[in-house]
């Protein structure tokens, strides 16, 4: 795992700041290319990504046990562990998360991108890679997946409270059944003690 935060001298390179309303997104490029891995972590580390680096699924894995990501980016040509493999791994260990899942293809690897998007992949990018493009699409996938993500949170919290009320109002007919249920034992009671008053009553006349 390699985080993309240093210049070529070694030393932390400050990150520029986002355009404004635009926050760095949290990005895990899985390549076992470390050519490409460099090229691509450098070209996303200035459209304002956060970039962390895995040579592999494996190390993909790790890497998101350490540090959540917005976005998993998977190159399609992985042979220690396939790119599918290697996105649902992470899905059944629940890494993931509400990261969006973009796989990197060659042009003629068209039958594999059918197979990762029937397998749950979120979207593909072809190489040579357009990084204008490529940013546009993976900064509109993110935005939906956290309307989805915010949705779910509000669908949660309004069941939550609907499981909530039940139980409240289940409280509220037990305690007016017990209610009249002594409603019904004190009038009993008055009604015995009119009796009794009667009963009396007429003894004495």
């Amino acid at each position: 795992m390699q985080f993309f935060r240093r210049n070529p001298l070694g030393r932390l390179a400050a990150p520029k700041a986002p355009p404004v309303g635009r926050r760095r997104l949290r990005l895990l490029l899985v390549d076992e290319n470390p050519v490409a891995r460099a090229v691509v972590a450098r070209r996303l580390s200035h459209l304002h990504y956060d970039v962390v680096l895995a040579e592999h699924g494996f190390a993909a894995q790790n890497a998101l046990i350490a540090r959540p990501a917005d976005i998993i980016l998977i190159d399609m040509d992985l042979a220690l562990l396939p790119a599918i493999a290697t996105m649902q791994k992470i899905r059944a260990a629940n890494l993931a998360g509400n990261a969006c899942f973009v796989m990197i293809a060659g042009r003629s690897d068209g039958k594999s991108v059918i197979a990762a998007l029937e397998a749950g992949a979120d979207d593909h990018i072809v190489k040579p890679v357009d990084f204008d493009i490529l940013d546009a699409r993976l900064r509109q996938l993110y935005q939906k997946a956290e309307r989805i993500g915010t949705l779910t949170q509000h669908n949660a919290e309004l069941d939550a409270r609907i499981a909530r009320r039940a139980v409240e109002l289940g409280e509220t007919r037990d305690t007016l059944r017990e209610m009249e249920a002594d409603r019904a034992r004190l009038v009993s009671s008055i009604q015995a003690l009119q009796d009794e008053v009667a009963r009396l009553s007429a003894r004495r006349d």
